[in-house]
């Protein structure tokens, strides 16, 4: 066990002699774990044990543990990983990047670094799941929707998606559930939309068999089996072409249109509203959110508001409190896969909340007029270099553009001359063909860079002429040209100043309960310690400024950082490669589930295609499934919460011919260790099918024991919970996966960057390496902990959830344990039992003691699921089931009918300041029971911004932009 020990140093031990220099003395897993020694000690002993080692032998069963310790580098301290990991990225050799096709470099506010993405304020805050301790970042949110509204001309936009390829796939598969019932099957898309967009249809489509047919904008047909077609706008040459006459004949063939676009150039182009496109997607990266190498960024997905329920992702929405007034939260939840599994509107789980809130932000910074001075200035710059470029006898290819030009070099050169020429000037330019080259301007070029430009155009020499000589000449036609106005909301036009703006991103931290305020127990979902010396290489710019489509020889450093990466993850799990590309859990399933239906293939067993997947699984789970063209089979758990073996085995034969998988979480959803996972493994396998074990649990095995050899063949890897990148308030996530050998083949590539197997099955993000400059945070904390202290943070995750169950049993019956009576890494307390107090009473009663509540009703109605981590201390596990044992008195009181039964402290809560300084106070007990329920709260308590909000006015009312408030309101 390792474990600090709290000594006081003397001269002895000061200057003691030892054979070589001892251990840095300020290790980080200390910093991490959050028990120390004596803390731990004390837990051991109040669930019955003298020992870390006789505790985990106890509680992890013996068939399970794996046979030799992980192989991993000694663990580095703080400052010697920051160091390392200084000199590995230094390996890079950044190029100025024209490269466009959908990544732009901007320039990030310094306000909105500080004071967002560098503050774990905004950074360490729970998906919005309990509204009334998530209005800071929900409003952030509905201006973010706003934005995407007002900027596409749609109507109703959601908050956020994975990156524009992933969305461009999602509004494939929105177009098919609403035309595809009449038996339409195929979806065209231009040629020339971004590689990757397309890339991602295919990928998306194949396992849905759906058609996708490609042609040039020119030639796209719409036959009676087409439902739907994509567009991009401005095009990936940066041709800004006019879509009207196409997107009229697409509608009269009764097909749907969704258009890829660019936010920026919608501040001086025609919405793809206002050209009547139905769906809208696109990044909006290029508002204040850096390259990283391809992500994290925002995705976006709009569209008219018919469609509302078809619409994949989170919507935020406006509702009314206790008291009737306005308040925040996710609307139409109900699409979501955790509630409808497998009948999900999409898998989608993770979002881009914090990328999401930094464009929103950015918005809020400029405000209409800015970003359209911003977007003019990009304009004017590249129809003077345009301009520069015609003088200088080469040929502009499209007439009319935003930021973007596709030139044909005179012809003595060819786009890989042109391209060369560039490189010693230490530029990127893309080469489209031959004959072709393409460059991107954006928020960060000058007109110095301008002359650089047409230097390399001028063969490299100086150009005969100045940009003062030159003739910009108008290129957006009259038809084409944006005059309605957007961002009208005063949201955008309030925040000008530094101050300002400053103030506004504080006052609605305030609004949110993080990790800066209490423990988030949230069962499955592992809000551990996200520590700032992990957290501060992403803002580096060897890091954050990198184009993903660069050359790889300029990314040296991102390489060794991805291959040291991939080999401690493939060493954790026991598999023999990994991954990185799926950037988020879902999307790791979905990736897994396309790998194993690449390999059925790969032996002519292209039948195979049902998923054996547990009634406990993560709605997430079937909802891949069905994406990657399975058919769900659902497998009963028993009474004890473990998989019904004796239900597995009669499906598996029911199924044995058409058997592609098993999903199986592990430990189970359950929160227990099942002792028959090798048998369930080798039951599948024995049925032809491959097991796809679901990592989000996979903090309770590392250093223990490794899903590879307990006989998964695929395992997606929960990066933003178990390796310490933060949930973000909702996103960014990392979900890569591990393979065992015979998949290798099939891993993810990339159309633009070559990677991945022989046999691939394509790319399932529109990065390369997915959101990659989030990954120096697993790194980090890796690189920090060692494979003594992954070990060690195992360890104490499972005691700190025992530690819990173990007092809290006595109040709330513990639904399911072990063999041995013990849990893994989370507690399912059963609430059921009370007649007149629900759940969801007891997680808002939480909000008054400064707690966010434990997962409640999942996966089991009426339950909690209580995670606790490593990372938080025995202090604040006491403080939390002392909130948990006082509430439990306050329902005894309801229950027995001591006081009314909707009349009382759990039925109101939670109470905001207004409640409690109101000058009339009509409850029939104190305001300082509702507000000081404990004593600690004396010294600090975190107030609920809004008193408990009514999901169900919400959804029949539905707000989900800043247009509207007002009304509602006046209301």
């Amino acid at each position: 066990m390792l474990v600090r020990e709290k000594t006081q140093e003397t001269p002895e031990t000061a200057v003691a002699e030892t054979e070589k220099p001892p251990p840095h003395p300020d290790q980080f897993v200390n910093r991490h774990i959050g028990p120390d020694a004596a803390e731990a000690r004390a837990m051991l002993g109040a669930i019955g044990f003298d020992s870390m080692e006789n505790f985990i032998d106890a509680v992890v069963p013996k068939s399970i543990r794996s046979s030799q310790p992980l192989s991993l580098p000694e663990a580095l301290s703080e400052q010697a990983a920051l160091k390392q990991l200084r000199k590995i990225i230094s390996e890079n050799k950044p190029h100025r990047s024209y490269l466009g096709m959908g990544y732009s470099d901007c320039i990030v506010p310094p306000v909105i670094q500080r004071n967002l993405l560098e503050n774990p304020g905004w950074y360490t805050q729970y998906t919005p799941y309990q509204a009334e301790i998530s209005q800071g970042r929900l409003e952030s949110l509905l201006n973010f929707q706003t934005m995407v509204c007002d900027l596409t001309g749609m109507e109703i936009a959601n908050a956020s998606l994975l990156d524009e390829a992933t969305a461009c796939a999602e509004a494939m598969t929105m177009c098919h559930a609403i035309k595809g019932k009449a038996g339409r099957n195929a979806f065209v898309a231009a040629a020339n939309c971004h590689p990757q967009n397309l890339e991602l249809l295919q990928t998306r489509a194949k396992p849905l068999g759906i058609e996708v047919r490609i042609a040039s904008d020119k030639e796209l047909v719409f036959d009676e089996n087409v439902f739907g077609v994509l567009l991009q706008y401005p095009t990936t040459e940066g041709a800004a072409p006019d879509y009207t006459e196409l997107i009229t004949k697409a509608h009269e063939a009764g097909v749907m249109v969704a258009m890829a676009t660019d936010l920026l150039a919608l501040t001086l182009l025609k919405a793809p509203g206002e050209l009547g496109a139905d769906i809208a997607i696109g990044n909006a990266q290029r508002f204040g959110v850096p390259l990283g190498y391809g992500g994290p960024h925002a995705a976006f997905l709009a569209t008219r508001d018919i469609y509302k329920r078809q619409i994949p992702g989170r919507i935020v929405g406006v509702s009314r409190d206790s008291r009737g007034k306005p308040a925040f939260r996710l609307s139409l939840q109900t699409r979501e896969q955790h509630i409808r599994r497998d009948k999900a509107t999409s898998n989608i789980c993770t979002a881009q909340a914090l990328l999401a809130n930094m464009s929103a932000m950015y918005a809020c910074y400029h405000g209409p007029n800015g970003l359209r001075k911003i977007a003019g200035r990009v304009h004017s710059l590249t129809r003077f270099l345009a301009a520069g470029i015609t003088r200088l006898g080469h040929k502009v290819k499209h007439e009319s553009y935003f930021d973007t030009l596709a030139v044909s070099p005179h012809t003595s050169q060819s786009a890989s001359d042109l391209a060369h020429i560039a490189t010693t000037y230490r530029i990127n330019l893309r080469v489209i063909d031959k004959k072709t080259i393409g460059i991107a301007l954006d928020e960060t070029t000058t007109e110095a860079d301008i002359t650089e430009l047409l230097q390399i155009f001028n063969e490299g020499r100086d150009i005969p002429f100045t940009l003062d000589e030159l003739t910009a000449l108008e290129v957006i036609p009259e038809n084409l040209r944006r005059n309605s106005q957007y961002l009208t909301h005063e949201v955008f036009h309030k925040h000008r100043s530094e101050t300002e703006l400053m103030r506004y991103l504080k006052k609605l931290e305030s609004r949110d309960l993080s990790l800066a305020h209490s423990m988030i127990p949230l069962g499955s979902c592992t809000m551990k310690l996200n520590a700032v010396s992990e957290m501060q290489p992403i803002s580096w710019p060897e890091f954050n400024s990198v184009h993903p489509f660069v050359p790889l020889q300029q990314t040296r450093g991102y390489q060794k950082m991805f291959s040291d990466l991939e080999n401690w993850l493939a060493e954790i799990t026991g598999f023999a490669s990994v991954s990185l590309q799926p950037n988020a859990g879902s999307q790791g399933e979905f990736a897994g589930l396309l790998v194993i239906r690449a390999y059925h293939e790969s032996r002519n067993e292209a039948h195979r295609n049902v998923c054996l997947i547990p009634t406990s699984a993560h709605g997430t789970n079937p909802a891949s499934a069905v994406l990657a063209g399975m058919q769900v089979v659902s497998v009963k758990c028993s009474e004890e919460g473990d998989i019904d073996l004796e239900d597995l085995r009669s499906k598996a034969d029911e199924h044995a011919n058409e058997l592609a998988a098993m999903m199986i979480t592990y430990p189970s959803t359950h929160g227990v260790f099942e002792e028959a996972i090798r048998e369930i493994c080798e039951l599948v396998h024995s049925a032809g099918g491959q097991v796809y074990l679901d990592g989000a649990n996979l903090n309770a095995m590392i250093g223990i024991a490794q899903p590879g050899e307990l006989g998964a063949d695929v395992c997606h890897i929960n990066l933003h919970k178990t390796f310490c990148i933060p949930h973000g308030g909702g996103g960014p996530g990392m979900g890569p996966i591990g393979v065992a050998e015979h998949l290798v083949d099939f891993l993810p590539s990339h159309p633009v960057v070559n990677l991945g197997g022989e046999n691939s099955v394509g790319a399932v993000s529109g990065a390369p390496w997915g959101s990659a400059s989030i990954l120096p945070i697993s790194w980090m904390y890796i690189a920090m902990m060692g494979t003594t202290g992954l070990k060690a943070a195992t360890e104490h995750a499972i005691l700190n959830a025992n530690y819990i169950a173990t007092r809290l049993e006595p109040h709330y019956p513990v639904l399911y344990k072990g063999t041995n009576g013990r849990v893994a890494h989370e507690c399912i307390l059963d609430l059921r039992q009370f007649k007149k107090v629900t759940v969801e009473d007891v997680a808002k009663r939480l909000m008054d003691f400064s707690f966010h509540a434990p997962t409640i009703s999942w996966p089991v109605a009426g339950t909690m699921m209580i995670e606790p981590t490593e990372s938080e201390s025995k202090e604040e596990l006491d403080r939390f089931c002392e909130a948990m044992i006082a509430i439990r008195t306050e329902i005894e009181a309801v229950e027995r009918g001591t006081v009314d039964a909707e009349e009382n402290l759990l039925k109101n809560a939670p109470h905001t300041t207004d409640m409690i300084g109101a000058n009339e106070w009509s409850h029939n007990y104190e305001r300082e029971e509702a507000a000081f329920p404990t004593t600690w709260l004396r010294d600090y308590k975190f107030w609920p911004a809004v008193g408990r909000i009514d999901n169900v006015w919400g959804d029949r009312n539905l707000v989900c932009s800043c247009a509207g408030i007002e009304s509602f309101t006046e209301e």
